[in-house]
């Protein structure tokens, strides 16, 4: 029997799926364990009898959370509460039933979302505990939270869909560890029967008028320097690749490959994905002067970092895009009154200028690219394919979709080409019909049987 090191769990094999767990003993302290199942999981067991001859193997752990060393003291301590006739696996129940929400939120992120889940992802399920979660149940027992309050938080947040059910998910998810480990009963979970809000999917495209306009402000503020050449180029990145924004701002240009035309991430949303470039990606990055020490291509001003304000200069470059769109259409009045202001500055006018102008003499502006998102430009690559009529699973192998249906939401576009088609055919068919010269039909009837046959 040897003793438990981290060297020497590291070192055993898991079992074979469909196998039966493997258990290693500690020779130090009699009764612990760790339990390696099929699927990977090591856990610290201990094995004791109580006073009334009563077995007990209360996990104590996860490995490597809990470490050897810990898992011996913890079992230690047990073990003497044992000899002086308590039962502390009895205890911990107890204890865990009495942990309030905020409680089990700590033990929640440390031994669920920080140890399994992404950085980004165990990041917004923080963000939603102590914005929501924790400021409505956070006192309140784990054991006693009922269906009601749930609902009744649920509605809270009715006005915002998306977030009340992402709250709902990260509580679901919650209540599900806690029958698990033992806190509620099981098939208990207060989430269950509580109907998700309708959700709008947010799906808003560049026009071809909207991507020149894009552009060209992209090219001005380049040339004027009024904008970091990094973030010129993310927003290009962003247009040309169809990357998610976080993609492209941590992008290493050790994971860029131009001789072979693509980006190998070793890890994005979806795990490691290969990014292939078409040839402007491959212009901007070719373009694109690195930084000495700064592993980013989209590199910040920090030493070593990349580049953390792009929500704040996309908010410039949208702004000022929507008054060269406005412009764009001279006929229109928004388009007069920036022509006009044109004139009487001598200048290109800033947004908030068209905008004052336009409350004083009564004109409603419309959005133009002020709604557009950094992931719209995303939606804007795909939607380009769709429209010319490239196949759904090429589009979601181009963007990295690991879902048929996530694709699905650009299948109306695909139609486009389905639709000029069809209404190609039934142009000439009706221009067929109405032709006044007879012998022209007849001609085309003599084809069409000769050709059949």
């Amino acid at each position: 029997m040897p003793k438990l090191t981290k060297k020497l769990i590291d070192a055993t094999p898991t079992p074979q799926p469909g196998s039966k767990p493997l258990i290693l003993n500690d020779s130090d302290v009699k009764g612990l364990s760790i339990r390696i199942m099929p699927t990977g999981q090591r856990s610290f067991m201990l094995y004791y009898r109580t006073a009334s001859h009563k077995e007990r193997r209360p996990k104590l752990g996860d490995y490597p959370i809990l470490t050897p060393e810990k898992a011996r003291d913890i079992a230690r301590d047990m073990l003497a509460e044992v000899r002086r006739g308590a039962d502390p696996s009895l205890q911990r129940q107890d204890e865990r039933k009495a942990a309030t929400l905020a409680e089990f939120a700590t033990r929640f992120m440390a031994e669920h979302t920080d140890a399994k889940r992404k950085a980004r992802t165990a990041e917004e399920y923080q963000r939603l505990l102590d914005k929501h979660i924790l400021p409505a149940l956070g006192k309140q027992r784990v054991a006693d939270i009922d269906r009601t309050e749930v609902t009744k938080l649920h509605h809270k947040l009715r006005a915002t869909p998306y977030q009340a059910n992402r709250v709902l998910a990260v509580l679901s998810k919650m209540f599900n560890l806690a029958e698990r480990w033992g806190v509620r009963p099981d098939g208990t979970n207060p989430c269950r029967h509580v109907e998700k809000y309708a959700e709008r999917k947010v799906e808003r495209f560049l026009s071809d008028v909207e991507l020149r306009v894009l552009g060209e402000t992209l090219t001005a503020m380049e040339e004027e320097r009024t904008a970091p050449t990094t973030a010129i180029a993310a927003v290009r990145l962003l247009i040309f690749t169809g990357c998610r924004l976080n993609e492209i701002v941590t992008l290493q240009w050790e994971h860029v490959d131009l001789p072979n035309g693509c980006l190998r991430l070793p890890d994005s949303k979806t795990g490691a994905k290969l990014v292939h470039l078409n040839a402007p990606a491959r212009d901007v990055l070719a373009k694109l002067p690195r930084q000495p020490g700064n592993p980013h291509v989209v590199a910040g001003f920090t030493e070593g970092g990349h580049l953390q304000s792009m929500e704040n200069i996309w908010q410039r470059i949208r702004m000022r895009a929507t008054v060269a769109l406005w412009e764009a259409y001279p006929e229109s009045a928004p388009g007069k009154l920036v022509v006009d202001l044109k004139t009487r500055l001598k200048c290109q006018p800033a947004h908030t200028e068209v905008a004052a102008e336009a409350s004083a003499v009564g004109i409603k502006l419309p959005v133009g690219l002020t709604d557009v998102r950094l992931h719209d430009l995303r939606h804007s690559f795909a939607s380009v394919g769709a429209a010319a009529g490239m196949a759904l699973p090429i589009i979601g192998k181009l963007l990295g979709h690991t879902q048929a249906a996530t694709t699905h939401r650009y299948a109306h576009l695909a139609a486009d080409p389905v639709r000029r088609a069809n209404d190609l055919i039934g142009r000439r068919l009706a221009e067929a019909m109405s032709a006044q010269e007879q012998p022209n039909v007849v001609e085309v009837e003599f084809q069409v049987t000769n050709s059949s046959r």
